[in-house]
């Protein structure tokens, strides 16, 4: 369940929140970059919220690298949620990680 949400994941599919740091960016040379600049196809971090009983490498809580291109929004109370499967992940970060791993699922 994600915060309280009566939501029950299904299979591979997980409930991610877009990072709120996927705001404005700034360039090498300290240019404010707007989030609605397109510069190519660029990547997202979200953070976990629900999984399904199928889901094996992510956790409620993990950070997660998406394309945003490949994507279905869904709002509960109030709230925009992003519904992902598991394979469409590009990466996992995670405080759970060994040392000796980098912390990127690629």
């Amino acid at each position: 369940m994600a915060d309280g949400l009566p939501i029950r994941m299904l299979h591979d599919r997980l409930l991610v929140s877009i990072d709120p740091d996927g705001g404005d960016r700034r360039s090498t040379g300290g240019i404010v970059i707007p989030a609605t600049a397109q510069l190519g196809r660029r990547l997202s971090w979200a953070r976990v919220e629900a999984v399904g009983s199928s889901v094996r490498t992510v956790q409620v809580g993990d950070r997660v690298l998406f394309d945003p291109d490949e994507r279905a929004e869904v709002e509960v109370r109030g709230k925009d949620f992003i519904l992902l499967r598991e394979r469409d992940l590009h990466a996992v970060a995670a405080e759970r990680i060994d040392d000796d791993q980098t912390g990127l699922y690629l």
